[in-house]
């Protein structure tokens, strides 16, 4: 059993490394989710064990499972969806400004915007002053 368990979190994790280094950005956004969903399996299968359910009174004498392991749990797996959602929102918004998901037409887009910026503002051209350092009248006490 605890094989089986050990293989199947290997798996999802395997998948969702996997998916980390693609392209496609709900790909990783998809990784992100399996790799969560096997650490909390991984989180679940550690406390694996048989006994009473932990609830007051407690039976004198028999093992009771522990109640910390499913509570850790739970709360990554609100954690892990809240990430999840901020990272498709984040996802939508990449996509409705430029256009794609994918990461390299992303980076190539973001290299065009920057080179446009830069030939707007071209640094080779000095900027001169308003007025020259003898126009300026000198106060009285500053002489």
């Amino acid at each position: 059993m605890i094989l089986t368990i050990s293989l199947v979190i290997a798996v999802i994790f395997g998948a969702g490394a996997f998916l980390l280094l693609q392209r496609d950005l709900f790909r990783v956004v998809i990784g992100i989710v399996l790799i969560s969903n096997a650490a909390n399996l991984f989180i679940i299968a550690s406390g694996l064990s048989r006994g009473e359910p932990p609830i007051y009174p407690l039976p004198e004498g028999s093992p009771v499972s522990d109640p910390l392991v499913q509570a850790m749990t739970l709360t990554a797996i609100v954690i892990s969806f809240s990430v999840a959602v901020l990272l498709l929102s984040l996802v939508y918004r990449l996509y409705t400004s430029h256009g794609t998901v994918d990461l390299e037409d992303i980076s190539e887009m973001e290299v065009r915007e920057a080179e446009a910026l830069e030939r707007e503002s071209d640094p080779e051209r000095e900027e001169e002053p308003a007025s020259r350092p003898e126009e300026v009248e000198l106060r009285e006490d500053t002489r």
